[in-house]
């Protein structure tokens, strides 16, 4: 029987049914269902609306379903149209009519945007706890990293010397701010739509921020009945979230990808979070990494589909909201297993120090420094720019660096230059005398990894 049938002369057709049946993916929200249902009910016993003993009963009742669910005593029926129906139906089937007084002062268009928010709001900290946790690996590998030499890149072209500690606490930072950003729709979505009803509310006596305060509502009831049934904008916001945490994985998969091929040989994937070829005995692939930077395109997709979902519906409810959950719930199961296989897979990666210093050592990533010292000489910036500009293109065309370049030809391009230019290019040097706030000197990159994982406790 649907909530719903009664006045209705004809059963609806098969395949109508399927098609309107929301249970195979709302069911996952049956323990949040029962927790919303629970928490009416007391209100309403509370209220006077239910005699308190009734409203007891039925608590009791949905805590019993709820021990069953759990215990593997009682299933979810696959049969019933949503997971409402099928706690409503289980409980009357239990209660009798106690059951059928549940719904006082309800709709299931309030207590779907109220199962849906709790829902989130959990998978919110779960989500939080993996970041935390990745941050923590980076941090810490950060530590073990900060005199590491490497190219730092422009263009995938060689750049300036930095070190892997620093590389690394750059996507440090961006995990802080996709954590800050999911805290910041966590509370936003942290109000109870309970007492909106269908749309108007109700002209029963509820009590509607005792039902926020059972429930775990901060910020207390939505304001507005119409929009506490009508908006899915925390479900927009969260899979935004997921989409740049995505994208922000995907950019460091994508760098992984990079340094374990034979032309970086950066880093070397740990033997359990690589893949082999059934052809070629010699391949060791990043099957974790190129998976994280396709699974970027999922999220894209379900934030992109609850996007368009929205953009076109009235006030108030309208069926093509049941789309919301799919793709909410898509894109933050796929960041929870992204994040899930990603963190072991860097905590376990091993550093190739000795390719990371001789990549740095070619490249002329010294170039900007010789030309600081030129400027400490005196000269302007500009002048030294371009003496060094064509040092380098003598250099290459002479098959030498910025290091193995006698002095002699140094002062053929500018009497300014001496012995201690070769101590100012040194990488170390180059490295080290960057350490204003920011940058990748090793003492830096040591307080910076202290700094966050303080943060993080």
């Amino acid at each position: 029987m649907k909530l719903w049938e009664d006045g209705f002369h004809k059963k609806l057709a098969g395949t109508t049914d399927d098609f309107d049946s929301s249970i195979a993916f709302d069911s996952r929200m049956v323990k949040e269902d029962i927790e919303g249902s629970i928490a009416h009910a007391a209100m309403l016993g509370e209220c006077g609306i239910l005699v308190p003993e009734e409203a007891d009963r039925i608590c009791a009742g949905l805590r019993g379903i709820l021990a069953d669910l759990e215990s593997g005593k009682l299933a979810v029926d696959k049969n019933a149209e949503d997971v409402h129906t099928f706690v409503e139906g289980e409980l009357t089937a239990r209660l009798g009519d106690a059951g059928r007084r549940l719904h006082t002062a309800r709709s299931r268009n309030d207590q779907v945007a109220t199962d849906l928010r709790l829902y989130l709001k959990k998978d919110c900290a779960r989500v939080l706890k993996l970041l935390r946790e990745l941050t923590e690996v980076l941090c810490r590998r950060a530590l073990e990293t900060k005199d590491a030499v490497m190219p730092g890149y422009t263009h995938l072209q060689r750049a300036q010397p930095v070190t892997f500690g620093h590389h690394l606490l750059a996507y440090a930072e961006m995990f802080l701010r996709d954590a800050d950003r999911l805290r910041g729709a966590e509370k936003r979505m942290d109000v109870c739509p309970l007492g909106a009803c269908a749309l108007a509310g109700t002209t029963y006596p509820v009590n509607r921020a005792r039902t926020a305060e059972l429930l775990g509502f901060s910020g207390g009831p939505a304001r507005n009945s119409l929009d506490a049934v009508s908006d899915r904008d925390f479900c927009l916001e969260l899979a935004s979230c997921a989409a740049i945490c995505m994208m922000h994985l995907s950019r460091f998969s994508e760098e992984i990808v990079l340094w374990c091929s034979w032309e970086f040989r950066f880093v070397k994937l740990d033997d359990a979070y690589s893949t082999g070829s059934s052809i070629m005995p010699q391949k060791k692939n990043p099957d974790v990494a190129e998976l994280v930077r396709g699974k970027a395109g999922r999220a894209y997709g379900d934030m992109i589909a609850l996007f368009t979902m929205m953009k076109g519906l009235p006030l108030a409810y309208d069926k093509d909201m049941q789309e919301d959950k799919q793709a909410v719930f898509d894109a933050m199961d796929t960041l929870k297993s992204c994040l899930t296989a990603f963190t072991p897979m860097v905590a376990t990666m091993k550093i190739l120090r000795e390719n990371m210093r001789a990549a740095a050592a070619k490249g002329f990533l010294n170039a900007t420094d010789c030309a600081d010292y030129l400027v400490g000489k005196g000269l302007p910036f500009r002048t030294a720019y371009g003496i060094v500009g064509n040092l380098v293109a003598f250099c290459t065309e002479h098959g030498l660096t910025l290091e193995t370049l006698p002095l002699e030809e140094y002062r053929k391009f500018s009497t300014s230059f001496g012995s201690d230019v070769y101590k100012a290019i040194a990488l170390d040097r180059c490295v080290n005398g960057r350490n204003i706030t920011g940058g990748p000197a090793p003492a830096n990159v040591q307080a910076e990894a202290e700094r966050i994982l303080a943060s993080l406790r």
